[in-house]
This record gives structure tokens, C-alpha cells and sequence, in this order.
């Protein structure tokens, strides 16, 4: 088997010049995952990420900025849960979620928040072990504008990166919302 022209194509624009040491080692791994990830997998999904952005806030804002698109994402009775049921011990973390989560990333220019919170869920999704944070980000997506089809093109799109567990996890986070 070789790696078909269009999966090199999409591996080198993705990761332009490199070139992985199992290339080396281990061809025929990098054959059919070159293949899998880059051709096979992208025939399901169209979507187009642009990555530029800067910030809109500043440090006296970010936090109000912050508290602001959080209400919008989480839903503000959801958002006055999480502050009126942290203990006192812990109320600086629901304050830095609101500042830096969403007042230095969320609010940032470049990207629209559709396409912001997808991006949070494929991150939530990669790390493992944020079950509750995966399903929450599903309801997000749905209050942003998102839909079940968008949400399963980028699970489809990460299964090769993150494996058929978190993706199974994904899946049924997606189910139990939106199914």
C-alpha cells in the first residue's frame, strides 16, 4: 500500500515539511495511518478552521467580557449555579474560568464563536478524562448556532488522532444531548 497523493497532499499542508521518524521506522504503520487520517477520514467533513485572532479585551474587562460569553455559551442560570454553589474556597476558580477561559480566549478576534466552541470541544475530546466538560460543550455548541451534523464531522475528523474510546465517549456525550 501507498500513501495516495491526496492524503500526502492534505498531510503537507497540514504539517508542512514534516516528516514523522516512523517514516523510518515503522513505513507501513505511517502508510495506512497517513492514509486513514489524511484521505479516508477527511472524505467526511468539510469543514474549513482559519486560525487568526487577537485580543478584545483588556485586563480590566476580561473579566466582565468573559462572565458575558460564558452566560451566552453555558446558559446564564448555569453560570450563576456553578458561582452560587462553589464554596468559598473555590470561588476564585469560577473567577478565573469566567476572566481567562472565556475573557482572554473567547472573546479573542479571528474566530467566530461557532467555530470557537467546536474547537473546545475537538481540545475537550483529545484530552480524555472530561467527560462532564465534553457533554457540556455539546449543549454549547447546539446554543451557539452548531449542529449534531457539525459535532459528528469533527468527532469523525479526530477518531485517527485520538482513538475509537475518546471518540466512543464523544459519541455518546453527543447522543445523550442531542438524540
Amino acid at each position: 500500500m501507498a500513501i495516495s497523493d491526496t492524503a500526502r497532499k492534505n498531510h503537507d499542508e497540514l504539517f508542512p515539511g514534516r516528516v514523522s521518524t516512523l517514516a523510518v521506522t515503522d513505513p507501513e504503520l505511517i502508510e495506512y495511518f497517513d492514509n486513514f487520517a489524511f484521505d479516508e477520514v477527511l472524505q467526511h467533513s468539510d469543514l474549513d478552521l482559519p486560525l487568526p485572532g487577537q485580543a478584545t479585551t483588556t485586563p480590566e474587562t476580561r473579566a466582565e467580557h468573559g462572565l458575558a460569553v460564558q452566560k451566552q455559551i453555558v446558559g446564564a442560570d448555569a453560570v450563576d449555579a456553578l458561582y452560587a454553589n462553589a464554596p468559598d474556597d473555590e470561588q476564585h476558580v469560577q473567577r478565573l474560568l469566567s476572566a481567562n477561559c472565556f475573557g482572554d480566549h473567547y472573546t479573542r478576534g479571528g474566530l467566530d464563536l461557532k467555530t470557537r466552541e467546536l474547537l473546545t470541544l475537538a481540545m475537550l475530546i483529545s484530552l480524555g478524562g472530561a467527560d462532564p466538560q465534553v457533554k457540556g460543550h455539546v449543549r454549547g455548541n447546539l446554543n451557539v448556532g452548531n449542529d449534531r451534523a457539525t459535532m459528528l464531522a469533527v468527532i469523525t475528523g479526530l477518531l485517527p488522532f485520538v482513538g475509537y474510546p475518546r471518540t466512543l465517549n464523544a459519541l455518546r456525550a453527543l447522543d445523550e444531548i442531542t438524540l
